[in-house]
């Protein structure tokens, strides 16, 4: 039998349910690869054994994730957030492994491994953070900023590391002289690379890419790649920097983002694989043996990077409550930690013992992360009164602002699509609140005299003062399916009957949206082809009226509003605006006169309007039934001119719908 194909075999179905499991669950499919791992490793089920080879398999993971940090490295983007990237996420690397390397002194344990140990345990995780962050669309806010800085620099502080980590397990003397000679070594070798081998690598993938062949485009990413790192290991230093660099030199060209893309699946394979093997590394005996000592170095790992963050973040930017917040959100260990910390195996610099303490502790607080991430605005204000008295005052600004507001649109993001809307709504003479992150957005914005302020539209209290329960309307216009989500929710609880417009990619998640309670989810995919079949339409010969009325066409077949206008146009001709059709949402309440009356017995025909649609939980959007009876809580979606509607909805309030006049 084939031992190797068995193995992969293993790995490969262990590996696709668990990393399944983690999707459905939401945890990131890092934490699923060292799940594999700890099963499938020699310390639990054993199928597959701790090899030489697999941890050479395991090498070259992680060199393709450092080639992708350096394919991602920027130089403008450091200098955009150097106080930032430079002064906090420098001073919180430096910082944390001094306090570290003291805890290990303190514990009996050789310097060469507290210095070690810091290196591992400065790192936060990238993946996990990042993650979070755009799932809350907490990206731009202070403490969102104030994390990335810090990670990037993170990033950055791992390449001197693979340096000192190996010149610390060198058995000469003098390690003064062991690391500057291994610092002028890295130095010589990147200078080399930088210097000469910008203009090589341009020069040559001209050459790669002028034979349009994507196969030989793809051999020779791997080539570059692999080649460096073979190149930097030659010289005595780590594979990983050679790739770091390679990476930096075809981020300089215009190949990036097609070497991105076409390194991809190896990255994310080999770097699982390296995952997976971090996994195996765990011994679950030793961890039960050693709870105690894992927790209290879990707590105590949690809370020291907690305080020296939020300390140095306090006494650089100035706000405990930002800075608590982004003190709770680094608090996890990294992935670049399990790099450090498997290079620090190697080369024996810490005992088995610590090592099993070190791994479990780094993995429950990277199962911990997102709940701290989640529970950090909490957190933070239960111990920081300026946290409060922040939030207070956005709150208090937002209300002052939309205070005199009243049937106006609350538009959530500022962003593109956000300022279109909002010029529309100007040139209709209609009243609008925009809600944003960007502070620079929103600078911008009242520099110009609109009506935009920053808040977080996710957040209920926010979406209360921006005006909702005086709402006309409310549009989300940026794509983020979580915070769209979240907006629902809290307008569902709050304003039922308020018609909310969700923007998104495609139509991946119209139904779930609409399932939340959206009246309508616009696709930009779908517009966009129906607006590029238009133009062939036009530009292949056909009238101009026959393509506007296919474009009614494809719109009505989509949404429930054009469906009802294209139903009625003929009978609401009127050429004067105000009496053109348009629609309304009636919320029919517990006393309303409509409530267990069917459709047809309503006879708002006589009105000249018609039930465009009917909302509720359990029956949203579907066909009308003229014998379906109504409900307290439905939401009847009328179509008909403005003084119709007023009388229409009057009658299903009131009592008895009698014939208009």
């Amino acid at each position: 039998m084939n031992h190797a194909l068995t193995f992969v075999l293993i790995l490969l179905a262990t590996a696709v349910l668990v990393v399944v499991a983690c999707r459905l669950l939401r945890l990131p499919v890092m934490l699923g690869y060292i799940t594999v791992g700890v099963l499938i490793g020699p310390h639990a089920l054993a199928w597959i054994p701790d090899t030489p080879e697999t941890g050479h398999l395991a090498e070259i993971g992680v060199v393709f994730l450092m080639f992708s940090i350096g394919l991602e490295f920027s130089l403008a983007r450091l200098l955009a957030m150097k106080r930032t990237v430079f002064g906090l996420g420098g001073a919180q690397v430096v910082m944390t492994l001094l306090a570290v390397l003291g805890c290990v002194l303190a514990f009996g344990l050789n310097w060469r491994a507290g210095v070690a140990l810091g290196g591992v345990l400065a790192m936060s995780s990238t993946a996990i953070v990042s993650k979070m962050l755009v799932e809350r669309a907490e990206l731009n806010a202070p403490y969102g900023q104030q994390m990335m800085g810090v990670l990037l620099f993170q990033d950055l502080a791992v390449v001197p590391l693979l340096i000192i980590i190996p010149a610390l397990a060198e058995k000469s003397g003098d390690l003064t002289l062991t690391l500057l000679l291994a610092m002028l070594k890295a130095a010589a070798v990147l200078l080399l690379l930088l210097v000469f081998g910008q203009k090589l690598m341009r020069r040559w993938f001209h050459v790669v890419a002028g034979q349009k062949s994507s196969e030989l485009f793809m051999l020779n990413v791997l080539l570059m790649t692999l080649g460096l790192a073979y190149l930097t290991d030659l010289a005595g230093l780590s594979m990983a920097l050679g790739a770091f660099v390679a990476g930096m030199l075809i981020s300089e060209t215009e190949y990036r983002y097609q070497v991105e893309e076409d390194i991809k699946p190896f990255r994310d394979v080999l770097l699982g694989l390296f995952f997976v093997t971090i996994g195996m590394k765990l011994n679950l005996f030793s961890v039960a043996q050693n709870f105690g000592w894992i927790m209290l170095l879990l707590l105590g790992m949690v809370l020291l990077k907690t305080l020296v963050l939020a300390g140095l973040a306090r006494w650089l930017e100035g706000d405990w409550g930002v800075a608590l917040r982004s003190g709770i959100g680094l608090a996890q260990a990294g992935e670049f930690g399990f790099v450090l910390l498997t290079l620090s195996e190697q080369r024996n610099l810490l005992p088995g013992p610590v090592l099993q303490i070190v791994l479990a502790a780094m993995l429950l607080s990277m199962l911990a992360a997102p709940f701290l991430i989640q529970y950090g605005e909490a957190i933070a204000r239960r111990f920081s009164a300026a946290e409060w008295t922040n939030r207070a005052m956005q709150l208090h600004q937002i209300a002052i602002q939309c205070m005199a507001n009243s049937e106006h649109i609350v538009i959530c993001g500022y962003g593109r699509s956000g300022q279109t809307l909002a010029n529309f709504l100007e040139q209709e003479g209609m009243h609008f609140v925009a809600l944003d992150l960007d502070s620079a957005n929103v600078r911008e914005a009242l520099a110009a005299r609109k009506n935009v302020v920053y808040g977080d539209a996710a957040k209920r209290e926010v979406l209360m003062a921006a005006g909702l329960m005086r709402a006309k309307a409310l549009v989300i216009t940026y794509i983020d399916h979580h915070s769209a989500l979240a907006i629902l929710r809290h307008t569902q609880a709050l304003r039922p009957d308020l018609p909310v417009i969700v923007r998104t990619n495609d139509d991946t998640h119209v139904e779930t949206l609409k399932q939340a309670g959206a009246a309508e989810v616009v696709a930009e995919i779908i517009e966009g082809s129906v607006m590029l079949a238009s133009q062939v339409l036009l530009l292949s010969g056909q009238s101009l009226n026959r393509v506007v009325r296919r474009i009614q066409e494809a719109r009505a077949r989509r949404y429930a509003a054009f469906s009802g206008y294209l139903k009625t146009v003929g009978r609401f001709s009127d050429t004067m605006d105000v009496a053109q059709p348009r629609l309304s949402s009636v919320l029919l309440r517990a006393d309303s006169a409509a409530v267990g009356k069917r459709l047809r017995e309503l006879h708002l025909h006589t009105y000249g309007v018609e039930v465009n649609t009917i909302r509720r939980h359990s029956l949203r959007n579907a066909r009308l039934d003229m014998e379906t009876p109504l409900e307290a809580g439905d939401i009847l979606v009328l179509i008909g001119p403005p003084e119709a509607l007023r009388k229409a909805e009057r009658s299903l309030h009131a009592g008895a719908v009698k014939a208009a006049s």
